[in-house]
């Protein structure tokens, strides 16, 4: 007869107790044959008799990000770090910015024709290699710079810069990748126009209005009418003017830098690009576009019905998304660091966050705006920082029918980051702005693409110490000033959803100034600071 479920569930029960009572009495042996009650050692106090502990240390010296210039120009940085693993890649200055003789998407098509067949390798045959040794890809393009990333073992790192050569110099680009990647393409551009979170559609727009028809003003990701277009004419020339060894960086961590240095001039040095092979596919007349970024200002809007966005028993709410933005400053200006601790202490996030003061529940666009006016649904502060310029942003959403009302609140609050700072923000801005920064520096991949930027824009690499004190020292009047420089730049707008309510850019602008109200109708209940 089976024994019923009950009686096996309290006989587990009492089976438990009896070796949580067990542990009572269990005893641990140390040097001289004593034995101590370890129940009864505080958790305040070592275990007596254990050896004291030994931390894995490298040489007990400060790491330091090394950086050697080949003869042809390009540049190798690593900096070591404890493990047996080990991230390297290839940071090219490259991107959509500099697409404007090309048709918009060269970029968004390089990454996802990464890691492909090249001369010596076939994609499989790279793949079992990464296999071998554990190890990962990742291919990243960005407005202003492409990347090729891989994580594998150490021990295999003269193996992962050859790989990383000849994806980035001599691939093949065959027909049929080139056919698979428009389909790839084709189905992310169908999934972002699909997804209910329209925030890299808002990232889109916001650039087109900030600098149009201008450098990070063009499209990021590639325009449905130029997907049948690309060929590998067009990417070869691309990258013949682009990845040249004086816009690269060949960047490691967790690597010996002599061992590193002489994997890539085998790997890089000796062998010719793919596009020498046919100079016929290269086009002479789309040369490299030296513009430097020109910040107009401007709107961008697109109406949508996103009424029925998401279906299911628990739909999306009906909301209209707006973006605000001004022209902050180029990451290699010295009012960067004030502005990262500005965009900090605004922070935001959505009115369905969860979470504690970590999460930025006390930064201002949760205190001022989506915990005062419960119909805002979100509104985030988010700074892209570029080498010659930068765009501020917050990004806002709420029901289409208090997008009016939406707009002023948030105008409203981007013209009082001029005014008082309060001691208390200030400083839990920098204390959680230094916390961010030191967490994900603990990561391997992280640190990677921060020794990889830092040399691809300055040549060298600034330690971390530098940015923490850096931050340490920024007083409110910094941030007044930071605020009261980017209030005197012209607005850029983007907005997509149902704006029948949305204002003017004329009466946004003018509000900035502040000059009037962005809607008429009285509103005795409307919450005053």
């Amino acid at each position: 007869m089976a024994t019923p479920m009950w009686t096996r569930v309290v006989r587990q029960g009492c089976c438990r107790f009896c070796r949580l009572q067990n542990v009572k009495q269990r005893a641990f042996s140390v040097k001289g044959g004593e034995t101590t009650n370890i129940s009864k050692v505080p958790l305040t106090e070592r275990l007596p008799g254990l050896p004291q502990p030994k931390y894995a240390t490298l040489d007990n010296q400060k790491q330091v990000t090394q950086v050697t210039t080949l003869e042809n120009g390009l540049r190798v940085a690593s900096e070591n770090k404890f493990g047996h693993f080990c991230t390297v890649g290839v940071l090219v200055d490259s991107g959509s910015r500099y697409e404007v003789a090309y048709p918009s998407g060269i970029s968004h098509f390089l990454e996802k024709l990464a890691f492909n067949s090249t001369s010596q390798y076939s994609r499989d045959e790279i793949f079992q290699i990464l296999e071998k040794h554990g190890g990962i890809t990742d291919c990243l393009s960005a407005r202003d710079t492409l990347i090729y990333a891989m994580s594998a073992e150490s021990s295999a790192l003269p193996l992962l810069s050859n790989i990383l050569a000849e994806v980035t110099l001599r691939p093949k680009l065959t027909e049929q990748e080139i056919d698979d990647s428009r389909n790839i393409v084709t189905y992310e551009l169908e999934s972002i126009e699909m997804n209910p979170d329209p925030e890299s559609i808002l990232i889109e727009m916001s650039h087109a209005a900030a600098y149009q028809n201008n450098t990070l003003g063009l499209p990021k990701l590639c325009p449905n009418k130029n997907i049948p277009v690309m060929d590998r004419s067009a990417l070869l020339s691309y990258m013949h003017h682009h990845h040249t060894p004086d816009r690269m960086v060949v960047a490691g961590v967790g690597v010996d830098h002599q061992q590193f240095v002489e994997a890539v001039k085998e790997s890089f040095l000796n062998k010719k690009p793919v596009w020498h092979d046919d100079p016929k596919l290269i086009n002479p007349s789309a040369a490299r576009d030296k513009s430097i970024a020109q910040y107009t200002g401007g709107q961008v809007k697109v109406s949508k019905d996103l009424s029925a966005v998401s279906l299911g028993p628990n739909p999306m709410p009906d909301l209209a998304h707006l973006v605000l933005g001004l022209e902050s400053c180029s990451h290699k200006e010295d009012d960067f660091v004030p502005f990262c601790v500005l965009n900090i202490l605004l922070g935001g996030g959505s009115s369905f966050s969860s979470g504690g003061p970590g999460k930025g529940m006390y930064t201002r666009l949760y205190t001022h705006v989506l915990n005062r006016y419960h119909w805002i649904n979100s509104a985030s502060a988010v700074n892209h920082a570029y080498e010659d310029t930068g765009l501020f942003c917050i990004h806002c959403s709420s029901h289409p029918d208090k997008l009016g009302e939406l707009a002023e609140v948030i105008t409203q609050e981007l013209c009082e980051t001029a005014g008082n700072i309060r001691v208390e923000e200030l400083e839990r801005a920098k204390t959680q702005l230094q916390s961010m920064l030191m967490m994900n520096l603990e990561m391997r991949p992280v640190m990677f693409e921060d020794v990889g930027r830092q040399v691809l824009a300055n040549g060298h690499r600034r330690p971390v110490e530098y940015y923490f004190d850096a931050i340490g020292n920024i007083t409110g009047a910094d941030v007044q000033r930071v605020a009261s420089r980017m209030l005197k730049t012209k607005l850029s707008v983007a907005a997509y959803g149902n704006l029948s309510k949305l204002p003017s850019y004329e009466d946004l602008q003018s509000h900035l100034g502040g000059k009037g109200s962005l809607y008429r109708q009285f509103n005795p209940f409307r919450m005053r600071r």
